[in-house]
């Protein structure tokens, strides 16, 4: 008897009709600018309802474009919201469900990190978290069949995060999704401020990166890391907030898209 865990925020981060969803999904994705360049090994792109980041997320997902049948295992990395967890927290389920249909869990990637002891099991810190939900349904409509390795991020340390991105790293068939937001009702202005401090810093892979500045400072610090062993070269593919897209500019919310590529190693 195989356990999914249901949409949780179905309805009201994103619509909950399959049909209006993909409706949505296609437009944020046609208004996101041309993707150039070549396919990313990591994205760090933003959780919140798609009226506010949605289209600072399409941005990152339309350069997928080109892995449609090459990515099928996406790593996915969001901070925890609701449910207070230490280390890294992998769900004890066979699936993620969405209105656009069931994500299967890799169950041998998720085996090859549960020896490592800041990786716990807790379907109760996946139940309700939100920031790994929302990027499911961008990444059903740019890629072909996947499967899934998702981890809510609680109380760990960057470098136990960029062990745990070490083990699941694999070929050009693996992307690895970090989901955050930037900084939190901050006024127009200021956050602006704020968030082009935060891009700069990685941008220029400096860790360090505080849950102020990013609300998945822990997954994105560890990205970092890992980015700098790899030879990853970050690049900003949009960086607005929601005084931009949906909301006043009293208290805004940032978000920013990155895409990080292998950098080219010249042969002499």
């Amino acid at each position: 008897m195989s356990q999914i865990r249901p949409a949780a925020v179905a309805g009201a981060f994103y619509p909950a009709n399959s049909q209006v969803l993909s409706r949505d999904l296609d437009t944020l994705l046609a208004s996101a600018q041309q993707a150039h360049g070549p396919l990313p090994k990591a994205l760090i792109v933003p959780h919140a309802g798609y009226i506010y980041s949605g289209p600072i997320a399409a941005s990152a997902y339309r350069r997928l474009a080109a892995g449609r049948g090459q990515i099928t295992r996406v790593v996915l990395l969001g901070p925890a919201h609701r449910v207070a967890v230490r280390g890294l927290a992998l769900p004890q389920t066979d699936a993620f469900a969405t209105p656009l249909g069931q994500v299967g869990i890799d169950q041998a990637a998720c085996d090859t990190i549960r020896t490592l002891p800041q990786v716990v099991s807790s379907d109760k810190a996946h139940a309700q978290e939100h920031s790994l939900e929302v990027q499911l349904p961008f990444l059903q409509k740019v890629l072909d069949e996947f499967a899934l390795v998702p981890l809510v991020v609680g109380d760990a340390s960057a470098d136990e995060v960029a062990q745990v991105l070490g083990r699941l790293w694999g070929g050009p068939e693996t992307l690895i999704v970090i989901s955050s937001d930037l900084s939190h009702y901050l006024p127009y202005a200021v956050a602006q401020r704020v968030d082009q401090e935060t891009t700069d810093m990685i941008l220029h892979l400096q860790t360090g990166i505080s849950h102020e500045q990013a609300c998945g400072g822990t997954p994105v610090n560890g990205l970092l890391i890992a980015a700098k062993q790899h030879g990853l070269k970050p690049e900003l593919l949009d960086l607005r907030n929601s005084g931009d897209t949906a909301g006043g500019p009293e208290q805004v919310v940032g978000y920013a898209a990155f895409a990080f590529v292998a950098e080219e190693r010249h042969v002499h």
